[in-house]
């Protein structure tokens, strides 16, 4: 499996962090790591176990013990954490800046940078972000677009009609997320995020007409810049004489990164109203969901009615 990185840059600019001191490899540092840490121990001499690629995070506790330290006793302890060149160390808490820590962290060429914003609240954010930056993930060909709530991915051959599909889901109120291609990411082992490609986000394509911008055409509201997936939809062309499944006990799925997606397979012929149809598999899978399952309880109808009409006889 690759593994993903990101860019320190990238995450100081996303948490909008002020920069105390900037090392001279601080444009080209790849965090490769999604985590952080609290180097409440390492302050203290103890470095085993220690990762420097993390992100270190310090706040009150801290800067509560480094306090009680002389200036030489705390300049000894920056000293030593700077030196082994740690990916960038982040005040937190509006905690107070020692002199030895920016010292220290010229001396060593590290950087370092200040936040007001809680420590628990800032590592909990970062820690989301890192995990999204670096999530495992793979691009699909096909549409996605949120239907109450429910983010659907639109499978099928090119041509099929999954953006006309969608353009009339769009007229209908709900939103486009990716069209053409859509990156999927594996978040937290088992959430799957879809967005769409940055060069292409907003962007449909239709046969005919060309390219459009839909958030232009319709507003921000016909758009959303990225969804959880849960429903995938596998279009096809009507083959006369093929089975299709007519009381939806057969559950599908679709294997995306390791994680099974409910799937549904919809026949498509001239005159079958698509929008509709899928508006309908979208809240039928959220009542899945929710402990309802409408082919089971259609079942279970039946058969007390033919056990019923037995007794009878």
């Amino acid at each position: 499996m690759n593994e993903y990185t990101v860019k320190l840059k990238t995450i100081t600019d996303e948490f909008k962090l002020e920069p105390l001191n900037l090392s001279s490899d601080f444009e080209s540092i790849e965090l490769s790591v999604a985590d952080v840490n609290r180097p409440a121990l390492q302050l203290t001499g103890f470095y085993d176990y220690f990762d420097p690629r993390r992100i270190q995070i310090i706040g009150m506790v801290e800067t509560t013990y480094l306090a009680s330290l002389t200036p030489e006793a705390r300049a000894e302890a920056f000293y030593v954490f700077f030196e082994t060149k740690i990916s960038a160390l982040v005040i937190c808490h509006g905690c107070q800046v020692f002199p030895e820590c920016i010292e220290m962290a010229k001396k060593h060429d590290r950087s370092v940078f200040y936040t007001e914003e809680n420590t628990s609240t800032f590592e909990a954010k970062i820690l989301d972000s890192l995990h999204r930056h670096m999530a495992p993930r793979q691009t699909i060909h096909g549409v996605l677009v949120e239907i109450y709530g429910e983010g659907v991915l639109l499978l099928g051959d090119s041509g099929i009609g999954k953006s006309e599909t969608a353009l009339e889901l769009i007229k209908r109120g709900h939103r486009l997320i990716a069209d053409d291609a859509v990156e999927i990411r594996n978040i937290n082992n088992g959430q799957l995020i879809g967005t769409a490609p940055a060069s292409i986000r907003y962007f449909m394509e239709l046969r005919g007409i060309g390219v459009i911008n839909v958030r232009r055409i319709y507003g921000v509201g016909a758009v959303k810049p990225e969804t959880e997936i849960n429903l995938v939809i596998q279009m096809e062309r009507w083959v006369e004489g093929k089975f299709y499944d007519r009381l939806g006990l057969t559950n599908e799925n679709e294997n995306i990164l390791g994680i099974e997606v409910p799937k549904v397979t919809i026949p498509v012929m001239p005159g079958r109203n698509l929008a509709v149809i899928l508006e309908l598999a979208a809240m039928n899978n959220r009542q899945k969901k929710l402990g309802y399952n409408s082919a089971e309880s259609f079942v279970k109808q039946i058969d007390a009615a033919v056990d019923a009409a037995a007794l009878g006889e």
